[in-house]
């Protein structure tokens, strides 16, 4: 979609910090962090929201956060995903966010 900001990371029209990337999927840094590690996993097809993903993307997508955890040593993690209408950007997205307190404290 031209107007999401996430189709354009993909397509190059926006700037990003590629951490990894495949033929599903590609891995940012977050440039709103709300961790001392912030990353996203976003799907490179446009999906409004989680329910629409097909099974074996989401499942490629979650293969893909484990290995952003385990190649980038991410302690104390947490991931989320903001559900329809929840997200800021309505573009499936993974936020993998790392060396969080179980306070929240950044």
């Amino acid at each position: 979609m031209s107007g999401c900001i996430f189709c354009n990371v993909i397509s190059g029209k926006a700037p990003s910090t590629v951490l990894y990337q495949d033929d599903q999927v590609v891995v940012i840094k977050d440039i709103y962090p709300q961790a001392p590690v912030h990353w996203l996993v976003i799907t490179k097809k446009h999906y409004g929201e989680l329910m629409d993903v097909p099974e074996e993307v989401l499942h490629h997508a979650v293969g893909v956060v484990r290995k952003v955890i385990r190649d980038e040593k991410i302690a104390k993690y947490r991931i989320v995903n903001n559900g329809k209408d929840a997200a800021f950007v309505d573009h499936v997205h993974i936020h993998v966010m790392g060396q969080i307190d179980k306070s929240r404290a950044l």
